[in-house]
C-alpha cells in the first residue's frame, strides 16, 4: 500500500490538524510502503535555519515513521518552496522534482503540487516565477529570521486579499494546461493538489482515456488521502 497526501498546511494556530497528521503518521502510514507529500505541508516554511518547537515536533514524527520503515517523498508547495537538504534528511523524506513521473499501480503516473497548472492566474504565475528563482531564493533565505517572518506574512495577507477578488475558475487549473502536461511526460494519469477541490477527473488524453486525481486539503475533522493497493487508486476523506 502506498498513500499520497497534500495541502496540510500544518501551523501553531492550527493544532487539530497538527494532531491528526501526528496520529496518521503513527498509524495507518506505518502500514504502508510510503507516503508522498505533494506540498503545502506546512503553511509556511521561511528556511531550514529557522526551526520552532512546532516544526521540530513536525520533523521527529517524520523522521521516526521513516525509521519505522516507511518511504517518505516531499514535493515543494506554494507554502513551502524553501525546504531544503537540511530539512529532507532530519526529517527522512526524499526530495521529489515538481514535475515527477512515478509508478503506481504498475502505470505511469504524473505528480505535481498544481499550482503550476493555474495558467489563467497570471499574477500568481508571474510570482511562482520568482519564488521558484535559486536566486530570489538565496536572497531571502540571507535576510534576518525575523524579516522572514514578517514576509511571510506580508505574502499571505497578499494572496488571502487577491484570491478573495478572483474568479473561481481562474484559481482552479487550466483544463489544457492538464492535458498538455501529460502529453509531454507521456502519462494518462495525473495527481495533484492545491486547488482544495478534491475529485477524481476523466479526461481524454490524445484520444486516450485518462484520469486526473486531485488530493483535498486538510483541515479541522477531515483529512484527505489518495491510497494505492490492489484495487487501484483510492482518493477519500477520513476523520481527524
Amino acid at each position: 500500500m502506498q498513500l499520497l497526501i497534500a495541502d496540510l498546511h500544518l501551523q501553531p494556530s492550527q493544532p487539530d490538524i497538527a494532531k491528526g497528521f501526528i496520529d496518521y503518521l503513527r498509524g495507518p502510514v506505518r502500514q504502508a510502503s510510503s507516503l508522498t507529500i505533494l506540498g503545502d505541508l506546512f503553511e509556511a516554511w521561511i528556511g531550514d535555519d529557522y526551526r520552532g518547537e512546532f516544526e521540530q515536533r513536525i520533523i521527529a514524527e517524520l523522521k521516526a515513521c521513516a525509521e519505522a520503515g516507511t518511504r517518505l517523498a516531499f514535493m515543494h508547495g506554494n507554502r513551502d518552496f524553501l525546504i531544503g537538504e537540511a530539512f529532507a534528511a532530519d526529517s527522512g523524506c526524499a526530495l521529489l522534482d515538481d514535475p515527477t513521473v512515478v509508478e503506481l499501480g504498475g502505470q505511469r503516473v504524473l505528480l505535481m503540487h498544481g499550482d503550476s497548472l493555474c495558467t489563467r492566474d497570471e499574477a500568481y504565475m508571474a510570482f511562482r516565477r520568482q519564488a521558484r528563482d535559486p536566486a530570489w531564493q538565496a536572497q531571502i533565505l540571507a535576510m534576518p529570521v525575523d524579516e522572514r517572518k514578517a514576509l511571510a506574512r506580508k505574502l499571505r495577507e497578499q494572496s488571502g486579499e487577491a484570491n478573495t477578488n478572483k474568479a473561481e475558475d481562474i484559481m482552479d487549473v487550466t483544463p489544457e494546461a492538464v492535458i498538455e502536461t501529460m502529453q509531454a511526460h507521456d502519462v494518462s494519469v495525473m495527481i495533484h493538489g492545491h486547488t482544495h477541490r478534491p475529485a477524481v477527473h476523466e479526461l481524454n488524453v490524445g484520444g486516450e482515456p485518462g484520469k486526473r486525481y486531485v488530493i483535498g486539503d486538510w483541515r479541522p475533522g477531515t483529512g484527505w488521502q489518495l491510497r494505492v493497493d490492489d484495487d487501484g487508486l483510492t482518493l477519500k476523506s477520513f476523520p481527524i
